[in-house]
């Protein structure tokens, strides 16, 4: 049988010059470099400048995607951001980057799932891609969290930092099996039950203010490596696969700790974990295709392999996609 497959036809990233380590931080509030580290496996995280809002290092790793995929914009019919951190109530951030990009025709749009945002819009550029709604889909993990922490607030501000990811999909044909190259299958989740465990304090339609980061960092821990488990069982239920048969588990880089307990959780060796944790911090909805764009450019993912990324955020929300590089 044949169907449409959402293939991954090029992979780009963007990351602001300025880096602010763990020994800048301990200069603004009551913290140490070994303390970031042991909990959290964070040695420093980048920082956009003033002139760069989230809709910049956007479309930075979007024009380093496409010419990644060897394409023309134009030929670009779908566009999705994830943010949490868009430069505008609206229009949509997406909205903008496609303008930037001279596109004219198909759509543009945001997706907000926080730090589980890019696989909810990789999950969302799959439907429209399988079901023919759309040929070409740009989907970016693009986030500026350092706009929304609170500087003062030992606890959270040490671990988010800036940066943008994005991925160019392509609708092949495939013959409906895990050897066909592309998205095999995608798991979203949400819970409502759990907002006030990691939220903003802010909005336009109750305070009027942007508000800061807030998060009960032991309770979040708790429900990430349950639920990220979850998920991908749900994915190997359905593919008959296990641990061992994936190639390089990509997850969201928010914390050393969880990373390495959901991998032994799920029975895969951290030698096939990407991470990028210790270099760029917790970027929300960017951190998975900042570490899928640096895993691809240095060679560890190879065509063929077998793709693994998951993720879970405020809300709480969270979620799983299986690729075939």
């Amino acid at each position: 049988m044949s169907i449409l497959r959402s293939q991954v036809i090029g992979c780009g990233s963007y990351l602001p010059a300025r880096i602010v380590t763990n020994a800048e931080l301990a200069t603004l509030v009551d913290t140490s470099d070994e303390w970031i580290v042991q909990r959290t496996g964070i040695r420093q995280r980048h920082i956009a400048a003033d002139d760069e809002p989230t809709s910049v290092v956007g479309l930075k790793a979007a024009q380093d995607a496409i010419a990644d995929a060897g394409i023309d914009a134009s030929e670009i019919d779908l566009i999705i951001v994830a943010t949490a951190t868009p430069d505008h109530t609206f229009p949509a951030t997406a909205t903008q980057i496609q303008a930037a990009l001279g596109i004219t025709g198909g759509a543009a749009f945001d997706v907000q799932a926080v730090c589980s945002g890019f696989v909810f819009a990789l999950a969302t550029a799959d439907k429209f891609l399988s079901t023919g709604g759309a040929r070409t889909a740009l989907v970016i993990g693009a986030e500026t969290f350092s706009r929304i922490l609170d500087w003062e607030d030992r606890a959270t501000c040490v671990l988010f930092g800036d940066g943008a990811g994005a991925v160019v999909l392509q609708a092949v044909p495939g013959k409906g099996t895990l050897a066909d190259r592309g998205v095999l299958t995608t798991h979203i989740r949400s819970d409502g039950r759990y907002k006030d465990k990691l939220y903003v304090d802010g909005g336009a339609g109750s305070t009027k203010t942007v508000g800061f980061l807030r998060m009960e960092g032991k309770e979040v821990f708790r429900h990430a490596v349950n639920n990220l488990a979850e998920t991908v069982r749900h994915t190997f239920a359905e593919t008959g696969l296990t641990g061992a048969d994936i190639d390089w588990f990509v997850p969201h880089q928010a914390n050393r700790r969880i990373i390495d307990a959901t991998a032994d959780k799920l029975g895969i060796s951290h030698d096939h974990v990407v991470l990028t944790v210790d270099r760029h911090g917790n970027t929300s909805a960017a951190s998975i295709p900042l570490a899928l764009a640096e895993a691809h450019k240095d060679g560890r993912i190879k065509p063929g392999q077998l793709v693994l990324v998951e993720a879970m955020g405020g809300g709480f929300t969270w979620g799983s996609a299986l690729i075939r590089w």
